[in-house]
């Protein structure tokens, strides 16, 4: 897998460089474009006498969301300025909905960690599960204050089903162009989990890698064992299919997907 352009979600938040700056490295390992993504809403005028009125807000709106907008692109520009190939994307728009649009044309969506414990208010945010779910391309969600990413330790976290695989395949790249050091097929849960674990670390052999094959039995969580193997194996990337659905935008996810959407300290890349 080449990643020949790489979106990442540009914010007002405190990791927005951080994350701009990792992604900038991954572009610059993969020799890809950088585009930088950010979308407001234009806030509908209220309290209106008028049309006349409602016109003089509505311009007065557009052009502080115009304001915000260029914040962010000076944000980006300054940190992804590294000898890369970049663009920039705003829109006058909902930031998940222009974020997923313009996934259209990435081949890697890079956002920020969101869980309960993070700071939740930033301007321009992004939640990133809806992403993962929405985009149809692989999202590497980074935790704040992550501005590197080696993978040089990853974590496969299998499952035997068709998100595991897409963000296997969508790994293959950090896996192959600069071959990591180590990958590490672990399965969570009861057996059944545990079917084709063998053959996928053989398929990643295949294809270069050095890999090792663990069967870890659950006293917790599933998802707060994957945490704990990364943390044990010094990994910093997990690989892993994203589980859920969507009730009128209402997003649900299995447990291991919440949880790692949430807590992750390493940077997790997801494909649903």
């Amino acid at each position: 897998m080449h990643y020949a352009n790489i979106l990442v979600s540009v914010d007002l938040d405190g990791p927005a460089p951080d994350r701009i700056r990792l992604a900038a490295g991954i572009a610059h390992r993969f020799e890809a474009t950088l585009t930088g993504a950010a979308a407001h809403k234009v806030p509908v005028p209220f309290l209106i006498h008028d049309v006349y009125d409602a016109k003089i807000h509505e311009q007065e709106n557009e052009r502080r969301v115009r304001e915000i907008l260029e914040q962010a692109r000076e944000v980006f520009a300054r940190i992804a300025d590294d000898g890369i190939r970049t663009d920039w994307r705003p829109a006058f728009s909902e930031p998940v909905t222009h974020l997923v649009e313009q996934a259209r044309a990435a081949d890697l969506v890079v956002v920020g960690r969101r869980g309960p414990d993070d700071d939740n208010t930033a301007n321009l945010g992004v939640a990133p599960g809806p992403v993962v779910m929405e985009a149809g391309r692989p999202v590497l969600v980074v935790p704040p204050h992550l501005e590197h990413l080696k993978a040089a330790r990853i974590v496969v976290a299998w499952k035997d089903s068709s998100e595991a695989r897409r963000a296997v395949t969508a790994a293959l790249g950090f896996i192959r162009i600069r071959h990591a050091d180590q990958v590490f097929v672990a399965a969570a849960g009861d057996g059944a989990r545990f079917a084709g674990a063998e053959d996928m670390a053989g398929h990643l052999v295949r294809h270069g890698a050095s890999v090792t094959t663990h069967f870890l039995k659950t006293a917790v969580s599933d998802g707060d064992e994957i945490l704990r193997f990364a943390k044990a194996q010094d990994a910093d990337l997990i690989v892993m299919g994203a589980y859920g659905h969507s009730r009128l935008r209402e997003w649900a996810f299995g447990g291991v997907t919440r949880e790692v959407l949430q807590t992750t300290p390493v940077c997790c890349l997801m494909s649903h």
